[in-house]
């Protein structure tokens, strides 16, 4: 599965991120190209009514790269984005655009526009005097406007649409209208607050092709707010998440989903199987009561660990060749792979595979060392992992976007 996400990934490229010393590791600068930091959030803390949401977070954004923040409603990365535009103060720390402190400047002196969920179009304005709006407020000569607004919309693909009604059209176009009207001033940077959150599923994949075809034309630095961590994986350079006011990893989205540095990372990514373990010696763990192989080292000997392995990185064999036995509590067919839940010694096991088994079979599950990553022991162990109160609806709770959202 490792190999199969690098070669898929085509919507993302591989992005330089690097990160202040204090801030969580990450691996996104091997084999990047060298660029440029544009914007630089240091120690920046901040509260509402006493409680605190964001948490002394030191974060750096590159010039040209499409970042995403990542994380459950409350974690803190709409707060963040308002504050890199302007809209919020920092209780405490910095922020920096092109190596100049912008504390103090306003939002409409800043290099940086924004693209909301709502996408606040002026309804009595055509598709052509909305995106023209911010020119004409310029005082840009109308020839040069319309020269502009003309490539604006061949850029989101609504060439022919300049008189159409904005009520009239669709979410998607819509939104396209939103976006060209943030990029026609030029900013260095677009701000991008969960904006496909009103679409339907099929609309919402396409716009994500979109934003990212339009990202790499322009070469404007996006920064991307979203809980989608599918989003997430399939646009970004680089993925920060987050959770508790805090930044809990930053990386490529194949170092995100391969090496998640801990258990709210590998359970918010995508699902996982998190069981406790103990390191043994290098290379060699022990969980569930076996003794498996791994690619991983660098851990003290008989050390307690979180051992991560996802549920379509686990072969389903008989039960007389199986590393683990176990007995198939139910199975869920999902279009392309079955779903199936495993009760191994009372820990439930999620596993997706393409052959149907029964519910109540006993079956075995073989593990290769590279299907293993293990993760030091965290704030979040034990609180994620097991399936056993694991359903369709409670999985898409997490789905919900709050509309208040911090």
């Amino acid at each position: 599965m490792k190999k199969e996400l690098a070669q898929n990934q085509e919507l993302s490229e591989v992005a330089e991120n690097e990160q202040p010393p204090d801030a969580p590791a990450s691996n996104n600068e091997k084999g990047s190209k060298k660029r440029t930091k544009l914007i630089e959030l240091k120690n920046i803390s901040k509260a509402y009514d006493g409680e605190t949401v964001l948490d002394e977070i030191n974060l750096y954004i590159n010039d040209k790269e499409f970042i995403t923040l990542l994380g459950p409603s409350g974690c803190g990365k709409t707060t963040t984005l308002r504050i890199i535009g302007g809209f919020e103060s920092p209780d405490i720390g910095d922020i920096f655009f092109n190596g100049k402190r912008i504390n103090d400047l306003p939002p409409h002196k800043r290099q940086v526009n924004t693209v909301f969920q709502k996408y606040a179009l002026f309804p009595h304005l055509n598709v052509y005097d909305n995106i023209a709006f911010g020119l004409r407020i310029a005082k840009v000569k109308e020839d040069e406007i319309k020269v502009r607004v003309t490539e604006m919309l061949k850029l989101v693909n609504l060439s022919g649409f300049e008189k159409r009604n904005v009520n009239l059209l669709s979410g998607g176009q819509q939104q396209r209208v939103a976006i060209a009207r943030a990029l026609i001033n030029k900013p260095k940077v677009l701000l991008l607050d969960e904006p496909l959150g009103a679409l339907d599923l099929k609309l919402r994949k396409d716009m994500q092709v979109e934003l990212k075809n339009i990202q790499a034309q322009t070469g404007i630095t996006f920064i991307y707010v979203t809980h989608d961590q599918e989003e997430a994986l399939s646009m970004s350079d680089t993925v920060v998440v987050m959770a508790n006011g805090k930044i809990q990893q930053i990386g490529t989205p194949i170092d995100i989903y391969n090496e998640p540095v801990n258990a709210f990372v590998a359970d918010f990514i995508g699902e996982s199987n998190i069981i406790d373990g103990v390191m043994l010696e290098d290379f060699k763990v022990r969980f569930a009561g076996h003794t498996f192989e791994c690619l991983d080292k660098g851990f003290e000997k008989n050390e307690q660990i979180d051992a991560v392995i996802r549920p379509e990185d686990v072969d389903v064999v008989s039960a007389d060749k199986g590393m683990l036995t176990g007995v198939v509590s139910s199975v869920t067919f999902k279009g392309v792979h079955y779903e199936i839940i495993v009760d191994i010694d009372g820990f439930k096991w999620m596993i997706q595979t393409t052959d149907y088994v029964a519910p109540d079979e006993t079956i075995g599950l073989y593990i290769e060392p590279d299907a293993i990553h293990i993760m030091k022991k965290s704030e979040y162990s034990d609180m994620f992992g097991d399936y056993s109160s694991f359903s369709d609806e409670m999985d898409h709770l997490s789905d919900i976007v709050e509309e208040d959202e911090v």
